[in-house]
């Protein structure tokens, strides 16, 4: 069959490169891709769904497959299932699960989902009252999608001040505040068709931009998988109390949710609890999942958008660990230059480690950075060690004086397993 991969960063590059290996897949376009998918890109706007419905329509695409947050907010996938192409993603209705965080909240309450204490404001001067009375350390959260940076974890009052003056900075805002969770944070995805949540691989991400968990939020510097912590319990605590009742209550009110859904979790002392929901593969979580995954995944992403998830066996994952590192352009979550070269791909390659491409762009031959996070670069090995190794190894390959990462991706488990 022909496939519509919709998105631009690391995330869509690795589900590409799954896809590609598919014997379902005939021919694959990426809209609007990157440098890493550049055989396969296509000028195509996802935010136009008239343009979408058009090329799918005259290209014969029987799968679209909606990468980013964004478009699934914005209601492409009805879009698309209205016209009768078949879709991986959430419906709009459903993916309030990331598009709004004071949803997800509500919904944990109709499930009785166990997750951090909250407050939803959509003024500041209420957001305000309550952080004076509820104090500090207290979780920051803007209402609305973020790219995984609208979260500010305020160890003092004056840190969740400068969070809520920030998000009202134009006068309107939405804003939850959190309860802070204490414990280590892991993510587990399960794929999804309505009724049906088969699980699909763990992983644990570093969300700081510095080396110890330091600096400013990012959408993710690195990831590796699997997560130990994710024990079979965690995994049948998990479906049990928080994924398989969010399904049921949205099934009920007439908005089922397919597609794969991202749990974040805070396993804390009282046992799991959850930090957030995404409604689509993480980025970089995709890209350990994706070096991980032995099965077809074609098979995987039909069954959920056709309803079938229940007659599908398990997925089949590689015994070894996938560590990704990402390379991103220095400044970055902050300001920084675009338009730099990247060189020596093929030499970090050579390595053994894959690359994923996510803000880069083919121009003359040459790979040019044109994002933040602009490379995923992928090492496997037996241990979180081995494949942290070789994922170095290949960043040392590379030249690229503009570009920075975390040095100590995984060293949670790296210091678990010594």
């Amino acid at each position: 069959m022909n496939i519509l991969l919709l998105g631009s960063g690391g995330r869509e590059h690795a589900l590409a490169w799954a896809i590609k290996k598919s014997t379902l897949c005939d021919t694959l376009f990426v809209a609007p891709g990157n440098g890493g998918t550049a055989a396969h890109n296509v000028a195509l706007d996802a935010a136009d769904h008239g343009a979408v419905v058009s090329f799918c329509s005259k290209n014969d695409v029987e799968l679209v497959v909606i990468g980013p947050e964004a478009p699934l907010v914005d209601g492409l996938a009805d879009t698309l299932r209205d016209k009768g192409i078949t879709t991986f993603g959430p419906n709009a209705a459903a993916a309030q699960l990331e598009g709004s965080k004071a949803f997800t909240k509500a919904v944990c309450d109709e499930a009785n989902a166990p997750t951090a204490g909250y407050a939803a404001f959509s003024n500041l001067d209420a957001a305000l009252a309550h952080l004076n009375k509820a104090g500090a350390p207290i979780v920051v959260k803007a209402d609305g999608l973020a790219a995984g940076k609208g979260v500010t974890v305020a160890e003092d009052i004056a840190s969740a001040q400068a969070a809520l003056q920030d998000i009202f900075a134009d006068g309107d805002g939405e804003v939850v505040l959190e309860d802070m969770l204490v414990g280590e944070e892991v993510s587990l995805f399960f794929l999804c068709d309505g009724t049906t949540a088969l699980p699909f691989g763990s992983a644990q991400d570093h969300k700081r931009a510095g080396d110890g968990d330091t600096g400013p939020n990012t959408g993710g510097m690195g990831a590796y998988s699997p997560a130990s912590v994710a024990t079979d319990a965690i995994w049948s605590e998990t479906l049990e109390q928080i994924v398989q009742p969010t399904l049921d209550i949205l099934a009920k009110r007439g908005t089922p949710f397919s597609g794969v859904l991202y749990v974040g979790l805070m396993l804390t002392g009282d046992g799991p609890k959850l930090i957030e929901y995404n409604v689509r593969f993480g980025d970089p979580e995709c890209q350990v999942l994706m070096a991980r995954l032995e099965s077809d995944i074609v098979p995987y992403l039909l069954a959920s958008a056709r309803g079938t998830l229940g007659k599908m066996d398990a997925p089949q994952w590689s015994r070894d660990v996938a560590l990704t590192v990402v390379m991103a352009a220095k400044g970055y979550p902050g300001s920084y230059e675009k338009n730099t070269e990247i060189q020596k791909l093929t030499e970090a390659e050579a390595t053994g480690a894959m690359i994923f491409h996510a803000g880069t762009l083919i121009r003359a031959n040459r790979t040019i950075a044109i994002g933040g996070r602009v490379l995923c670069v992928t090492g496997k090995g037996d241990s979180v060690s081995g494949a942290q190794g070789q994922a170095y190894a290949a960043v040392d390959a590379i030249s690229w004086p503009e570009g920075f990462c975390r040095r100590d991706i995984g060293w949670r488990e790296i210091a678990r397993e010594a």
